[in-house]
């Protein structure tokens, strides 16, 4: 990625994230000095926040502890959107008013550098001018416990501690991107896992609609029982008038049949449509113009807003994913309320970052909504939920296995909080 840090310092910080091409700004002649001695790969800028300007695109925007020392800090917001592109994460820090008294304190011992008069932010502040200056935010996540460098009691705290008691973390991290603009019509693809489900083929097609400048089916059949591979193969020959792949998957579960499928697709706008149907497709549209609107990177489906139909979902599995929601919603910082509708939506572009990075995660995801909702969270993308009308099935059975996927969701989502909220954090002197 192409990083931008303003008020860079050594150029320290841009360093350690180790970009493709970084460029950090400076006020102070000598501060630029020092950080092109320090790391020469990257280019090094004497200008204030409020005159620096480029002809550059970021991909990402770094203002680290600088907010606080700003004149006007809605028009450094305002003048960064003239060097970012739709998808630039612009990401702050800053100290949290909580902690004036001991920072204050720490700078009268002597342990803290002493700074000039600071600006009074509270979160909700840098929120409303975050929002005048024409960036919206994606999260929030606030850092921090023990910003002293104590061995053994410093890590802890920051990594185990902080992201449960963190209204009482010492900075406070936002995220946001530029405040969003419609696209153009796109193409679209439409992939549908399908084990089992020889009876919803021809539905599925009969009512997925035709979307943008126009729309793929992928049938990507999943070592079937039943004859949904033949089923498949003669619903396609019946329909030539639309634009239907089929394909065999390979690996096993949904996740790789996902993969396998986004793969070979066209589109610019992918979907995920679960082959039993319980979520109508004659809903889709309403996906693509979230995703079209730029309301939303990454659009999931939620089953948990209208009434559903009878036996349309077991009770037990309603607790369940009442409490994954509530789970998902801490760790990705996002408000998720169903982590497991299988209807998501995301554009291409993103995916592919996701899939370049899924290293990260690892293969761990048997039924692909993880290893995508986690990527997006890991990139930043912003999140919206949209409410579906879940309906019962009409033909063939579940392939969830209640206890033991439910388990397996425990562990994915302790593994996941350990790689997205319970990270190592380092505390600085400063």
């Amino acid at each position: 990625m192409k990083v931008l840090e303003v008020g860079c310092g050594f150029g320290d910080l841009l360093a350690a994230v180790k970009p493709s091409r970084g460029v950090g700004v400076d006020f102070s002649p000598a501060t630029i000095a020092e950080a092109k001695r320090r790391h020469p790969r990257f280019d090094f800028r004497d200008a204030s926040a409020a005159e620096f300007s480029s002809d550059e695109k970021f991909d990402y925007i770094l203002l680290s502890d600088l907010v606080n020392d700003l004149d006007d800090v809605q028009a450094v917001l305002a003048r960064l959107r003239d060097v970012s592109h739709a998808n630039t994460r612009l990401v702050v820090n800053f100290f949290s008013n909580l902690w004036r008294p001991v920072l204050k304190f720490a700078e009268a011992l002597g342990e803290k550098s002493p700074n000039p008069p600071q600006n009074w932010l509270a979160t909700s502040d840098m929120l409303n001018l975050l929002h005048l200056a024409g960036w919206e935010v994606i999260k929030v996540d606030p850092r921090i416990l023990w910003p002293a460098n104590t061995p053994l009691l410093g890590p802890f705290l920051n990594r185990w501690v902080a992201p449960v008691f963190n209204w009482f973390c010492l900075t406070n991290f936002i995220v946001a991107r530029p405040q969003p603009k419609p696209r153009e019509h796109v193409r679209c693809s439409v992939v549908i896992p399908a084990r089992n489900e020889a009876g919803n083929i021809e539905a599925a097609v009969q009512r997925t609609p035709e979307m943008g400048l126009g729309t793929e089916i992928i049938f990507i059949e999943g070592h079937s029982k039943d004859n949904t591979w033949d089923e498949i193969l003669r619903v396609k020959a019946k329909h030539p008038q639309r634009d239907i792949k089929a394909m065999k998957q390979q690996g096993k579960g949904k996740g790789s049949a996902v993969r396998e499928a986004f793969a070979v697709a066209t589109g610019d706008l992918l979907f995920i449509l679960d082959a039993d149907l319980t979520m109508p497709p004659e809903e889709l549209p309403k996906f693509y113009a979230a995703a079209r609107a730029g309301t939303a990177d990454f659009v999931n489906g939620v089953r948990l807003v209208y009434p559903m139909e009878d036996e349309a979902m077991r009770f037990l599995n309603m607790i369940g994913n009442k409490f994954f929601s509530l789970a998902f919603t801490w760790l990705m910082g996002q408000p998720l309320k169903d982590t497991l509708c299988g209807t998501k939506i995301l554009w291409r572009e993103h995916y592919e970052l996701i899939a370049r990075n899924r290293g990260y995660f690892g293969d761990f995801d048997p039924f692909g909504d993880f290893d995508l909702l986690f990527g997006a969270a890991k990139l930043n993308l912003r999140i919206v939920d949209l409410p579906i009308r879940y309906r019962a099935r009409t033909y063939g059975e579940t392939n969830i296995e209640r206890w033991k996927h439910g388990l397996l969701l425990l562990r994915m989502t302790a593994f996941a909080a350990r790689r997205l909220k319970f990270v190592k954090v380092s505390a600085r002197k400063g």
